[in-house]
């Protein structure tokens, strides 16, 4: 694909005669990423060749690999972890803290026992949040996030403030969809006991200084954590590089099942998660009197956890690596900028931006159309969106919205599929009126 960058009018004279030429310079966006070749590993493409599907913000879809693993292990190697002493218990346990050792290495680590497993994003805050953080808030003391939050990285904080009687600090958004790190610094006191902000919106689209941000709570000796559910599968989260404290991130929206995650937690503050779900599978020792736990992050999970789940998320891990990120990143940087100019040509059109660095995720709006009739004509022409608040109604209500479409894209995404949701939002406009 060619896109015209500039053009220069060149006078050129040759025996007294003057000729003009116009010289156009291009530049090539096409990153040979092979949508159809990616397709093919989706089972899902098979079924529904024609499907359009632009919500994988809420969930990705998964690689046949991925769905092969879960079958082979309830099919062949079914066993609980960390109890048998047999075959099938120990070559489970053996596939289950492998997954340990491969998260930690995605994300820059080479210890393992930095990687607690959880059901997911959600479930791993809310693990900072009572595991870590509530036994050290107290009254006057503060929480920082952002307007841009998830509720699933807002209201665990918030309750943990009114439980405390702390304060909840909010992170505006500038005019053009990023965060007002000005205002942020200002924030930051003495009093500040964690920062918790998304790596990228997921409304929004929205890509945060991360590293800006780490730095500037570290300058104070405030810990960070951030929600890395919308950029874990293809954006770089080392975390020797961005210094976090704790990370975040959903087996499923990185093309492994749901209900599985994982919580990165520093080195600093890894004797300091205490048990706050109580039962089987966290006990060293325990008497009629009083119990002895095991240390982070084998704390964590009371019970037993999807075993299952987990190991194949190890493979959806494995499959990530296995793929271009930087083409990867840069087809869904194409896909993203096609879309803005292609719904900003629509007339009744309104997008909502993310900033300059706006990826993968885009909300808009059709004038006098809600976003679930919207949503419902879309699907009509085989096109999936997402419709609604999205999990974020501070951030809504302060744009004075009641809601918008969402479209997000992943690594089977084509710009194919931009033009059709472009053509048929134009049908739609024209049947509305």
């Amino acid at each position: 694909m060619l896109s015209i960058v500039d053009k220069y009018v060149v006078k050129l004279t040759r025996n007294n005669q003057s000729f003009f030429l116009v010289l156009i310079i291009m530049k090539r966006t096409d990153v040979h990423w092979d949508v159809d070749a990616v397709r093919k590993k989706f089972p899902l493409y098979k079924e529904h060749p024609m499907l359009a599907y632009l919500d994988n913000a809420a969930t990705t879809q998964k690689p046949e690999v991925v769905i092969k693993r879960l079958i082979r292990f309830y099919s062949t190697e079914n066993a609980n972890i960390h109890r048998g002493i047999y075959d099938l218990s120990n070559a489970a346990t053996h596939e289950f803290e492998e997954v340990r050792k491969k998260a930690a290495l995605f994300l820059g680590s080479d210890n393992p026992l930095q990687i607690a497993f959880t059901a997911g994003t959600t479930d791993s805050i809310n693990t900072v949040a009572q595991s870590f953080l509530k036994n050290r808030l107290e009254e006057r003391d503060n929480i920082i996030v952002s307007i841009m939050e998830h509720h699933a990285n807002f209201i665990p904080w918030q309750q943990l403030c009114k439980e405390s009687k702390a304060s909840l600090r909010v992170i505006p958004i500038d005019k053009h969809g990023g965060l007002d790190l000005a205002q942020f610094k200002q924030m930051l006191d003495s009093k500040t006991r964690l920062v918790s902000v998304t790596h990228i919106s997921n409304t929004l689209g929205t890509t945060n200084e991360i590293e800006e941000i780490t730095d500037m709570a570290h300058s104070m000796n405030i810990p960070v954590m951030i929600d890395a559910a919308q950029s874990a599968a293809l954006y770089d989260l080392n975390c020797r590089t961005l210094s976090y404290d704790f990370l975040a991130f959903s087996g499923h929206k990185l093309f492994g099942p749901f209900g599985t995650g994982v919580l990165y937690v520093s080195e600093n503050y890894m004797a300091e998660m205490k048990p706050y779900r109580f039962g089987g599978g966290i006990i060293k020792e325990a008497s009629l009197i009083d119990t002895r736990f095991s240390a982070f992050p084998y704390n964590q999970n009371p019970g037993t956890p999807d075993v299952a789940g987990i190991i194949s998320m190890g493979t959806a891990l494995k499959f990530i690596n296995t793929l271009d990120k930087t083409k990867a990143r840069a087809h869904i940087s194409i896909l993203t900028q096609h879309a803005i100019e292609s719904l900003k040509s629509i007339n009744g059109v309104k997008v909502y931006g993310g900033g300059k660095k706006q990826v993968g995720i885009i909300s808009f709006n059709v004038k006098d159309i809600h976003p679930h009739d919207v949503a419902s004509f879309l699907n009509k022409d085989n096109i999936s969106v997402r419709a609604g608040m999205h999990c974020t109604q501070p951030l809504l209500k302060h744009l004075n919205l009641n809601g918008t479409v969402r479209i997000s894209f992943s690594i089977y995404n084509s710009l194919e599929e931009v033009d059709r949701l472009k053509n048929s939002l134009q049908e739609l406009i024209k049947f509305w009126k």
